[in-house]
């Protein structure tokens, strides 16, 4: 970093190392941090939320905080196994094809969200019906407590020197010294800590605590799938874009509509549909409400 030309704007600081320390060949990365936190954060707020029987229609929790630490296995592997599933497939399947043992390599090439979020989808319809619990309220519980493993994600995003924004003379422009051009950049990860983290968490926590909408299925959780969608979206604006499927680059070139605004552009819609079937169905029409007892 000593080489490199003074920077005009703020320089990345020296200090952030994206390995948090290394004992020989095993290295302790913050982006895996990251999701462990994520994870961990979504489990103990989704048991606050289980206790709190005033929150839940006829003061009726979906199932207990112990049954929802079982399900903290089904949530790891569903946002691995489908983060890195949408990281070859959505991003770069012809690439991963040809060099199929990259495809583990977790660490070289990181994970989709979009895959992730497939991914954990699947794993709470499976574990919901498995456990006769309303699917709805399985993914409003798990909802409300993840934007804070997002905004923290993507602080390691920060950290890692990747998914930087485009060129800018703003007072805040950061210099990545991975960057070829060391060029002052929108700290977009910063952008999406806010957007996705904080800022959605916040609105989150009010809908759940001040208008009590975990007693209508499907608010918490379409409002998350919307509000990230409307945010991804923004932040493709500032954000340098990823290489574009060739098929993508053809039909959309020059039109500044990115493939991570496509990909988020179905969240969105379903986070209306949601949102809307929520206040058109009544909450015991739609859910199998699980006593305390029956866990017991």
């Amino acid at each position: 970093m000593n080489d490199l030309p003074p920077c005009p704007a703020i320089a990345f600081p020296d200090f952030l190392n994206p390995i948090i320390v290394q004992i020989g060949p095993i290295a302790l990365h913050w982006y895996g941090l990251g999701y462990v936190i994520g994870i961990l954060f979504a489990w103990w707020y989704g048991g606050l939320l289980l206790k709190n029987k005033t929150l839940w229609y006829n003061e009726t929790p979906p199932m207990t905080p112990q049954l929802l630490g079982d399900f903290v296995v089904w949530a790891a592997i569903g946002v691995v196994v489908g983060g890195r599933l949408g990281q070859v497939l959505f991003w770069d399947p012809q690439y991963y094809f040809s060099h199929p043992a990259e495809i583990i390599a977790v660490w070289d090439g990181g994970m989709a969200f979009h895959g992730g979020l497939i991914g954990t989808i699947i794993a709470m319809i499976w574990f919901a019906l498995k456990h006769k619990i309303g699917i709805w309220t399985m993914f409003d519980t798990i909802a409300a407590g993840v934007p804070v493993g997002l905004g923290v994600v993507r602080l390691c995003n920060f950290i890692n020197q990747e998914l930087w924004g485009n060129v800018t003379n703003i007072q805040w422009a950061v210099c990545f010294p991975r960057d070829p051009d060391y060029l002052p950049r929108h700290p977009s990860q910063i952008y999406e800590a806010l957007m996705e983290g904080l800022i959605l968490f916040i609105i989150l926590a009010i809908l759940v605590f001040a208008f009590k909408a975990l007693r209508k299925p499907g608010i918490v959780s379409g409002t998350f799938i919307f509000g990230y969608g409307v945010a991804r979206m923004i932040s493709e604006i500032f954000r340098v874009p990823g290489e574009d499927p060739e098929w993508f680059s053809r039909v959309f070139s020059g039109t500044g509509f990115t493939y991570g605004m496509a990909l988020s552009l179905p969240m969105v819609l379903f986070g209306v549909y949601a949102i809307y079937r929520a206040f058109r169905h009544a909450p015991n029409n739609d859910v199998k409400l699980r006593s305390l007892k029956t866990d017991e």
